[in-house]
Order: structure tokens, then sequence, then C-alpha cells
């Protein structure tokens, strides 16, 4: 008989490749900034949050904060890397972009200051992993929650519109999946703080897959396929929550 803790691992390197999948979604988007040698109307605010929200994963899932929880940081270390790697990116091609290089230094050196603070914050006056786990979990979620719920937007546009070219299936899929995976993953061994984020994460991706199956045959013909680039850019906050909490 398979053991709580060997399923868990399992479901966990389960979850570890649908986040990949995910923090490699916006690849086309960069591909175009490369190719284009321009940022066009694109935003770093995604990629510049998605990094916070690692940071805050890896630094939860370090064994003097919430024990056991390898995986966590396994994936959110992966994920970080390519944020930074998306953003530089960004940043060597921003230069004709309104305030973009701006903005990513800013938004960075913010948010390093911040985990900073964080860190010393629950190292120093926290003493016990539930007081630990508590402090950064909360956190956690609630990055994980607001890029979760970010695509209302677009769920409103494809409603008002009923369109779905903005909100591409496969998308939508995987951040279901990713989001179902992770909440089993922190079922098999109850964790509170992976399991709020994520079972929301995977009702979002559902209503996602249900507002497609309705209105995929009112998208018209083309819609659903055009700016490929464009749609996973309009998408990516959540899917980066996904990957983050993807844990």
């Amino acid at each position: 008989m398979v053991s709580a803790e060997a399923a868990r691992n399992v479901v966990g390197i389960i979850g570890n490749v649908i986040s990949f999948g995910l923090f490699l979604s916006p690849v086309p988007t960069f591909y175009r900034i490369y190719k284009n040698k321009g940022v066009e109307d694109f935003s770093p605010d995604p990629y510049i949050a998605t990094v916070l929200n690692c940071m805050f994963w890896i630094f939860y899932g370090m064994p003097f904060v919430h024990p056991d929880s390898i995986l966590v940081v396994t994936i959110n270390s992966v994920g970080l890397v390519l944020e930074l790697i998306y953003l530089a990116i960004f940043y060597t091609y921003a230069g004709k972009h309104k305030n973009g290089r701006k903005k990513v230094l800013i938004g960075l050196s913010g948010e390093v200051v911040f985990v900073a603070i964080i860190v010393a914050i629950t190292m120093l006056t926290l003493h016990t992993h539930t007081k630990r786990s508590l402090m950064v979990g909360v956190i956690c979620d609630i990055c994980n929650i607001m890029m979760y719920c970010s695509p209302l937007t677009i769920m409103k546009k494809v409603i008002t519109t009923k369109s779905v070219k903005y909100m591409p299936f496969y998308l939508s899929l995987t951040n279901f999946l990713n989001g179902s995976v992770w909440t089993a993953y922190a079922l098999i061994k109850f964790d509170i703080y992976v399991l709020v984020s994520n079972s929301i994460g995977a009702v979002s991706g559902l209503i996602q897959l249900l507002l497609y199956a309705i209105y995929y045959r009112t998208t018209p013909k083309g819609d659903d396929d055009a700016s490929p680039a464009k749609a996973s850019e309009v998408q990516l906050s959540s899917t980066n929550h996904a990957a983050t909490n993807r844990v």
C-alpha cells in the first residue's frame, strides 16, 4: 500500500511539471519582444509580481519555516530564475517604452527590500514553525489569491463580447489542472496555506473552462486563434500564480 508521504511526493512532482509548463507560457511573448526588438504595449507588472510570489514561496518552503516542503521550493526556484530572465529581456528591449526600465528596477528593488524585512521579522521574532508558517503562509496566500482572481476582468470580457479570443483554452486548462493538483497535494498532508489559494485557483480555472465551452461557438471565426502572444500576455497574471503556488 502506498504511503501518504509517497503519494504526496508523486502528486507534488506532477504539480512541479504542470507548474513548469505555466512558467514557460510567456516564452512566445518574449520571443516576440526579442524578434521585434521592442516591448510594444506589454507590461512588466505580471512578471514583477510573480518574482515576489516566488520569493515568498521559496521562503515558506524552507525547513526552518515549513518543513517537508522541498517540492514547493524547487518549482518556485525554477520560476524565480525564469521570471528574472523574462524581466532581463524586457529591460533590454524597453528602451523606448515609457518608464519601462524604471518600473522594472524600482519594482524589483522594492520587492527585495520588502522580502528582506519580512524574513528578518519572521526569523527574529517568531521562533516556532507554526508561527513562521502562519505569517509567511498568509502573505503567500494573499499574493496567490490576487493573481488567481486577476482573470476576472478577462472573464467579464468574454461574457460581454461572447468571444473567447483573449482567453486561450490551454492556459485555462493548465490553470485548472495546476490548482487541482496542488489542492490534492495540500490535502494529503494537510497544508492550509497551499490549500486555500490553490483551491481558489482550481475553481477559477474551472469557471474559465465553462465560459470557454459556452462562448466558443459564438466567437467569430478566427478570433479564438488570433493574436496568441497578446492573449498569453492577458492571461499571464493568472498563470503565474498558479505556478508560484504552483504551488
